[in-house]
C-alpha cells in the first residue's frame, strides 16, 4: 500500500527517510553503529548530508524515535538479496505415510521400515498408520507394540513428532527427521560428488600409445653375412 505525500507516493511499509521524518529530535546512531546521542533532526539531516548518507527512522515508537545515517539505496538491496536468497533455501516440509498392518510379516515390515528410512533420510516427515480391522480392534496394544518398534528402529534418523493415537479404525503417529530437508540435500548432493569422484580414481587410466618400430630393410652387409 503506497500513500501521497508532497505530492509522491511511496510504500508505508517502508522506514521513514530524510525529510519525511517529522519530529523536532532524534536519536542519531552513526553509520558504523556507533551512539551520537539525542540531537535536533535538524541537525541530523545536515550531519546525513555532510556524510552524503540518508537519515534512516529505524525505531518511530522509540522516546525519542531513533534514526541511523546510512545509504538507504545500499541497504535496501542488500536487504532483496538476503530475503531472496532466504526463498531460495527454504524448502517445504512434505509429510509422507506409510500404512502398516498390527500383524504384519518380517519382510513386509523390512520394506516399509526402508521406505521411513529413505523419507526422513531426504528430509520428509512421516505419518505412519497401523489399520486395525475386525477384532483386531479390540487389540490396540499391538498397533502400538509396532509403531515403538519402528520409532526404535529409525531413532538415528529421526524423532517422535506425534506420539501414537488412536483414531477411529486406525492408529496414527508421526515421525520428524532430525536434519532439515536443506541439510539432507545438501549431504545427498555431497555424497553423489564424494561417489562420482571414487568412481574416477578407480577407473584405469589409459594405456599409453606405443609407438612401433618401422620395418628396415635388409642391408648388403647383413646378405653378405649370411
Amino acid at each position: 500500500m503506497s500513500v501521497v505525500s508532497d505530492h509522491k507516493e511511496y510504500d508505508i511499509s517502508e522506514p521513514r527517510i530524510n525529510d519525511r521524518i517529522r519530529v523536532p529530535e532524534v536519536r542519531l546512531v552513526g553509520p558504523n553503529g556507533e551512539q551520537v546521542g539525542i540531537v535536533r533532526v535538524e541537525d541530523a539531516l545536515r550531519l546525513a548530508a555532510e556524510a552524503d548518507l540518508d537519515l534512516v527512522e529505524v525505531a518511530p515508537m522509540a522516546k525519542p524515535p531513533v534514526a541511523k545515517l546510512m545509504d538507504f539505496g545500499k541497504y535496501k538491496y542488500e536487504a532483496a538479496m538476503k530475503a531472496r536468497e532466504a526463498r531460495k533455501n527454504q524448502v517445504n516440509t512434505v509429510i509422507k505415510e506409510i500404512k502398516l498392518r498390527p500383524k504384519i510379516d518380517p519382510h513386509d515390515y523390512a520394506t516399509k521400515k526402508g521406505h521411513v528410512v529413505r523419507f526422513l533420510g531426504g528430509g520428509d516427515k512421516v505419518k505412519v498408520t497401523i489399520m486395525f480391522r475386525g477384532r483386531e480392534q479390540s487389540r490396540p496394544e499391538l498397533g502400538f507394540r509396532l509403531l515403538q518398534k519402528l520409532a526404535e528402529d529409525v531413532i538415528e534418523l529421526g524423532t517422535v513428532e506425534s506420539a501414537p493415537k488412536q483414531d477411529g479404525r486406525n492408529m496414527i503417529m508421526v515421525l520428524a527427521p532430525t536434519k532439515k530437508k536443506s541439510e539432507a540435500r545438501a549431504e545427498q548432493r555431497r555424497k553423489k560428488d564424494d561417489s562420482a569422484a571414487a568412481a574416477a580414481a578407480e577407473a584405469p587410466a589409459p594405456e599409453a600409445a606405443t609407438a612401433e618400430e618401422p620395418a628396415t630393410e635388409p642391408t648388403k652387409a647383413d646378405a653378405d653375412a649370411s
